[in-house]
């Protein structure tokens, strides 16, 4: 079953962002992580010293899993953060900083 008919959830439009350039549709009160997820994409960050993917782990902002660059601002909390329409999202290596 559909989850919106579950909760007789009642969404916004859907709206575009774009992921590493390539877009993304999203709904108005979704994180980047939840849009993400409904997109198929479950990693977006990779790690420092072996750059092994990451994406959601805690889901509540308490790990540093999740991180994402949200236009041009690093390390970003994909589970925090409320996406708004055009955004652009990148992948982040590491830190999202020039010196890792």
């Amino acid at each position: 079953m559909n989850p919106f008919e579950l909760t007789r959830a009642r969404p916004g439009a859907p709206f575009t962002v774009t992921l590493d350039g390539r877009p993304v549709e999203a709904l108005p009160g979704q994180t980047v992580a939840a849009a993400l997820w409904a997109a198929g994409v479950t990693a977006w960050r990779s790690t420092r010293g072996a750059g092994r993917p990451r994406g959601v782990f805690c889901g509540i902002g308490v790990c540093f899993d999740c991180l994402v660059t949200v236009n041009g601002r690093a390390n970003q909390r994909a589970c925090l953060v409320p996406v708004q329409p055009g955004d652009v999202i990148v992948t982040q290596e590491g830190t999202g900083r020039d010196d890792d």
